[in-house]
């Protein structure tokens, strides 16, 4: 079996980095810091913000809730104040079933062109 390096995975992400993984502007993830509660990242000593997954997470959920879903900034929270961990639950599953079906789907293609030459 040969060797296979395992990805580095990232404890800490810029605000950058997290309105990249969701084509938003940094400005809408620090509005929505102040909107909701449960977003609430470490800043270091300099008062820069650092995500963690757990924070991407959550940030994922409001993102589900405004953005997919069309709910407003008091109906969103209204739904995060009744039912926080079910909904958080929902989108994680849907987050990886997702990354499931992106692996499956690479793998299809990877040996659909290995057998085709």
């Amino acid at each position: 079996m040969p060797y296979k390096e395992r990805e580095i995975e990232k404890k800490y992400y810029s605000i950058g980095e997290v309105a990249d993984m969701f084509k938003v502007a940094a400005s809408l993830i620090r509005y929505w810091e102040g909107e909701f509660d449960i977003i609430r990242p470490k800043k270091d000593k300099k008062g820069n913000r650092r995500y963690t997954k757990d924070d991407i997470q959550k940030i994922r959920y409001v993102y589900h809730l405004v953005k997919e879903k069309g709910y407003t900034l008091q109906g969103a929270q209204e739904v995060i104040a009744s039912g926080k961990q079910q909904g958080f639950d929902k989108v994680a599953a849907v987050q990886k079933l997702q990354e499931i079906k992106d692996f499956l789907i690479n793998l299809k293609h990877e040996l659909n062109s290995r057998s085709g030459s």
